[in-house]
């Protein structure tokens, strides 16, 4: 993560401030969607953990790490993984297309 930022600067979004490059931040942007997406979806089907876990195909301390939002303990993999087992459609859109180069 970086060190100190000028307290001017303005960020796109929280990631972009606090990681240290752009890929880096994207990474972290698309964990914290599909995280914040699980949450929902797993909160919603009104069970206990236990069959929540069951579910999923993990451990109940691992869903309570999805549940407490520590997104540091997933990667985009399994998080991805994780969403399909939960069955949510998830998909990647470009929205705005390609970037152009300066």
């Amino acid at each position: 993560m970086k060190e100190h930022q000028d307290s001017s600067q303005r960020f796109s979004s929280v990631w972009d401030a606090l990681e240290d490059t752009p890929q880096e931040a994207a990474n972290m942007r698309l964990r914290a969607k599909l995280m914040r997406s699980l949450c929902e979806t797993i909160r919603a089907w009104e069970i206990p953990q236990k069959d929540a876990a069951q579910r999923l195909g993990i451990s109940q301390p691992r869903l309570n790490d999805v549940l407490n939002g520590k997104i540091d303990k997933f990667s985009l993999d399994a998080l991805v993984n994780l969403s399909a087992a939960a069955r949510l459609e998830v998909d990647i859109c470009f929205p705005s297309g390609p970037l152009q180069w300066a």
